[in-house]
């Protein structure tokens, strides 16, 4: 067993496209050795921005012989098709094997050096490697066909055991040797093998390791401001993104003057991470700091003084631009910077930006009276919700959008009320982005995204399959948790529905797309509560009912619907549904207990169930009553009559508490039919000789689906 160490060193990999590099690296190494045979250990994969480095453990030094067997034609088949397994495999017949009465081709394998496969596997590793982007270079480059790498490749270690492994690729041999820290370390390294690999560049001034550079990044960056007094804001992604651009990084802080604090901290945290890669820091009060911490790669003889000064005044440059945009920006209200939404377009089948104002302040009016506290400042929000998208700011930083918004509100002194609700109304992006609670901010949270939900539906742009671009699984995520965790008490079928009305109000054809949407809120719905440990087949349970679009009052149901069929009552309960189901199923009763049904020994419909549903006399409803449950014409049996008696005291008390929203109370009511469905069919013959009998029992059957039925549809329940 040997250790192989493969480097691909080139001109500098970007940081972003170094941890894809990696596990490509291993992937295609992998695939290699298993065409050939091999198995390796342990494979480890490193990254700096000059190499690519995998160590291989315990590699065979030859591959093992191996037999192959073909089974070819029987013996009895025509000639023509031992012709043609002949052509296929390269031999003639006497080279063939019989048994059984079938051919067989057998070809020995013999076992192969490990560094002949490696050899063959380098290169086509090289050329197989899929890099987002690429480039050829050279003479070579004037044709298609050159070897392509993300930067020209420049040299390659390939060692297995002590045993150089040689290969050549666009003019790159491979060797023993290797280069260190661009600064540190003037010419070559010579490697001896896998084992003295990294301490050996260590010596150099190269980490080889991106997971120790990234813990020194993280470590003395910390340090460095700790050692200020301040406190570093932690950003992981700019660790990784640092250690991905230094070999030696070394953590330095500096200055910036205190004046451009002025400036929102999201703008200069925005400015110094992504032009800059710089970290930010804090005071210890939690203010931002006028210190950043930038990381070098090298060990400076100054101490870095001069490597700060120059990352000083680049950030103060880049400083400067954004107070600059900052002042402008503030010149004008957002009122009228909103007048030039007119000219951008939120999608070509749905109008402009100004328009969405527009429909923002109708909908607002459509909470008059569900949600009144925060009407008149969503009112003032709404007709400047999106003003800020045509700010010099958000023009820079596009991530800033809502939140310069409410920081320009905040400036022309308009209510914190109006500056919250235009700050907070994306929120929440994602499940651990925390969710408005104030009145306003509520409300345009809520109408931007129906607004975008009913549009996009409505001019048949849904998500299909993993295509989303319009980000509408995540708007009715967002959607329902501003319902849920507010407690908001709202038809969504019915906001949908004015939503694209104010579409069409605005001559923009978009179609009544609500009963898709509820069914899209159906299962995001699920999928956001299966975090919360509520099972999914509960909430089709209660959307099967239809007419049911608060999602309040529907979560409440399911809540109260899981901890029943939790119970032993109600396992049982749901176990004696499925057998009345399948009973009348089989006799030809319909599964909707809303529909008429019609099966042996049962009298078809004749178009009107009810003969007295049509009379408005008061004086007949007393009479009507009696047609809702006609009496049967033989007596009952004891647990047949006992079945009638829990019916006709469960059935008022689960509608009762079915409308005062008491779900618990509705499930305790279908609780009292447990012990008497299990009676009615340990003692109860439903389908007798007698056809009346049959007919009655059915219809008892019938009833108590039903029942069930108001408070959810049970065929739905898994179990």
């Amino acid at each position: 067993m040997s250790d192989f160490l493969l480097e691909l060193r080139s001109e500098e990999i970007p940081a972003r496209m170094q941890a894809g590099a990696r596990a490509d690296l291993e992937k295609l190494f992998r695939k290699q050795l298993d065409a050939a045979g091999l198995k390796a250990g342990e494979i480890t994969v490193w990254s700096t921005p000059r190499r690519l480095a995998l160590i291989a453990r315990d590699l065979p030094l030859a591959t093992e012989a191996v037999s192959e067997e073909t089974k070819g034609p029987k013996t009895s088949a025509p000639e023509q098709a031992l012709e043609g397994f002949l052509r296929k495999t390269g031999l003639t017949k006497d080279q063939l094997t019989e048994r059984d009465g079938v051919w067989f081709a057998i070809t020995e394998k013999p076992g192969r050096a490990t560094k002949d496969v490696l050899a063959e596997a380098i290169p086509a590793i090289i050329r197989a490697f899929p890099w987002p982007k690429s480039q050829r270079w050279g003479a070579a480059s004037l044709s298609t066909e050159s070897l392509r790498w993300v930067r020209p490749l420049s040299g390659i270690v390939a060692i297995l055991g002590e045993d150089l492994v040689e290969c050549e690729i666009g003019g790159v041999k491979s060797g023993y040797a290797t280069l260190g820290h661009r600064f540190h370390h003037a010419g070559e390294i010579t490697i001896g093998s896998a084992n003295d690999y990294a301490e050996k560049l260590r010596a150099c001034h190269v980490i080889v390791d991106h997971v120790e550079r990234e813990a020194m990044v993280r470590e003395k960056a910390k340090t460095a401001a700790e050692a200020a007094g301040l406190v570093l804001v932690e950003d992981e992604g700019l660790v990784i993104e640092n250690a991905g651009l230094t070999e030696w990084p070394v953590p330095l802080l500096g200055r910036f003057d205190e004046a451009f604090l002025d400036v929102p901290p999201e703008v200069i945290q925005l400015t110094a991470r992504v032009n800059q890669k710089y970290f930010i820091c804090r005071d210890a009060a939690g203010k931002l700091a006028n210190a950043f911490v930038c990381t070098a790669n090298i060990e400076a003889k100054d101490g870095g003084a001069a490597i700060v000064d120059g990352n000083r005044k680049v950030l103060a440059a880049r400083l400067s631009d954004a107070r600059f945009f900052w002042e402008q920006d503030k010149k004008k209200p957002l009122s009228l910077h909103a007048e030039k939404l007119s000219r951008i377009t939120f999608h070509e089948k749905l109008g402009t930006v100004a328009q969405r104002h527009e429909r923002f302040i109708s909908l607002v009016n459509d909470f008059q009276g569900q949600l009144e506290a925060g009407v008149p400042a969503a009112k003032q929000a709404a007709a400047i919700l999106k003003a800020d998208l045509v700010t010099e700011m958000v023009g820079e930083f596009p991530e800033l959008q809502g939140l310069m918004g409410g920081y320009y509100a905040e400036a022309e002194a308009l209510p914190s009320a109006v500056s919250d609700a235009v700050r907070d109304h994306y929120k929440p992006v994602g499940q651990a982005d925390a969710v408005p609670t104030a009145g306003a901010s509520i409300l345009v949270a809520l109408i931007d995204k129906v607004d975008a939900l009913v549009g996009f539906f409505g001019a048949d742009l849904k998500p299909t399959g993993s295509k989303d671009p319009f980000a509408l699984r995540r708007a009715a995520l967002g959607t329902i948790r501003l319902i849920t965790e507010n407690n908001l008490r709202l038809s969504l079928g019915q906001l949908f529905r004015a939503a694209a009305q104010l579409y069409r109000n605005q001559g923009i054809a978009v179609e009544n797309s609500s009963e898709d949407l509820l069914a899209f809120f159906a299962d995001r719905l699920k999928v956001q509560q299966r975090e919360a440990g509520v099972r999914h087949d509960l909430i089709d349970a209660v959307f099967a009912l239809g007419g049911e679009d608060d999602l309040v009052r529907l979560l409440a149901r399911v809540h109260a619907l899981q901890a029943f069929v939790g119970t032993e009552d109600g396992t049982n309960l749901l176990a004696g549904y499925k057998r009345a189901a399948n009973i009348l199923k089989k006799e030809g009763f319909a599964t909707n207990p809303n529909a008429g049904s019609e099966g042996e020994g049962v009298v078809p419909p004749t178009g009107e169930e009810d003969p007295l549903v049509l009379v408005d006399d008061p004086a007949l409803k007393g009479v009507a009553a009696q047609f809702s449950h006609p009496e049967c014409n033989y007596t009952r049996e004891p647990a047949e009559q006992a079945l009638v008696d829990a019916l006709n005291s469960a059935e008022p008390q689960a509608a009762g508490a079915i409308a005062a929203e008491d779900f618990t109370a509705a499930m305790a009511a279908l609780a009292s039919l447990r012990a008497p469905i299990d009676a009615f069919f340990d003692q109860v013959t439903v389908n007798d000789a007698d056809a009346n009998k049959r007919s009655s029992r059915l219809a008892l059957l019938d009833r108590f689906r039903a029942a069930v039925h108001k408070v959810a549809d049970f065929s739905r329940i898994e179990g």
